[in-house]
């Protein structure tokens, strides 16, 4: 697998061009996992170009300024704030490895109840290791991290003396999708695409309901605006086939859920699953503290 570094789109986004490839998605080879809501990203692993261990965030993968830290100096000199109490507690902690993985910060222990982002998790015994990551990604370069790209899920991680993992199994009812008739759908360039999708992120982020009428506004065909809705409803499906095992029990604003979402993941692409009105609006209105 080797995708390129770049953001995961959402389901129901990626037809907004007319490109239907993700219906064939499901036909292939894929990996499916659950979606941990921790905050924030955590990458560590071997620097291909000094050969040396480091911790960071994503600003590892910048292409200007690099804030790779292998050592705690270099942690004090590129971080402040919340974040540089963690990343050092991640460089003492985090298990030596050549390859280079990225994961979701939960907390540090001596608890069984965090809130890392929107969702609570609660496990079932206080934690009692220094940090828990929630590993998801494994990525590769033939040079420097900046042209680093997505080449795998992150292996199964045994929890160590200073590491809490967390990696919930997930499995998948295989789908069968419907046939697409897009007679009449006015496809959006990728200019508008762009566009539109700016303006369905400030629907949902306000908090108001996404349906045919503001779509249309949106999108300026029916058809298209159909489809899109379609694409949602194919989408609740989906998530409503994931079974998921060995994952701490996930609370929103109180209530049982199963979790933030699903990534899925093939040689070509990673798709979001995620029910935006919930989960992307609470995301959106978050005080980030990293």
């Amino acid at each position: 697998m080797s995708i390129q570094n770049k953001h995961q789109e959402h389901f129901e986004d990626l037809i907004l061009t007319g490109d239907l490839s993700v219906l064939d998605f499901f036909n292939g080879e894929y990996e499916v996992s659950l979606k941990i809501d921790g905050s924030p990203a955590i990458v560590w692993g071997t620097n291909p170009v000094s050969g040396n261990f480091f911790v960071g965030t994503k600003s590892v993968f910048n292409k200007v300024k690099l804030k790779i830290n292998e050592t705690h100096e270099d942690i004090d000199a590129n971080h402040s704030g919340n974040v540089a109490p963690l990343l050092h507690c991640c460089l003492d902690s985090l298990p030596r490895t050549e390859n280079i993985y990225q994961g979701d910060f939960i907390g540090f222990g001596g608890l069984n109840v965090y809130t890392p982002n929107t969702i609570t998790y609660q496990f079932p015994k206080v934690i009692i290791q220094s940090i828990i990551i929630a590993p998801h990604t494994k990525w590769s370069t033939d040079g420097e991290l900046k042209d680093a790209y997505v080449s795998g899920s992150a292996p199964f991680f045994n929890d160590t003396q200073h590491v809490k993992f967390v990696q919930p199994v997930v499995d998948m009812i295989r789908p069968v999708l419907p046939e697409i008739d897009t007679d009449g759908v006015q496809f959006l360039s990728a200019k508008d695409a762009a566009a539109a999708k700016v303006k369905i992120n400030a629907i949902i982020r306000s908090g108001e309901e996404l349906n045919w009428f503001n779509l249309i506004n949106i999108l300026g065909c029916k058809n298209l605006a159909h489809l899109y809705l379609m694409m949602i409803e194919i989408k609740e499906h989906l998530i409503d086939a994931m079974i998921v095992s060995d994952a701490p029990k996930s609370y929103l604003n109180g209530e049982q859920i199963v979790g933030e979402g699903f990534v899925l993941k093939n040689n070509k692409m990673i798709l979001k699953l995620i029910d935006r009105p919930v989960f992307s609006h609470s995301n959106f209105n978050l005080q980030k503290s990293w």
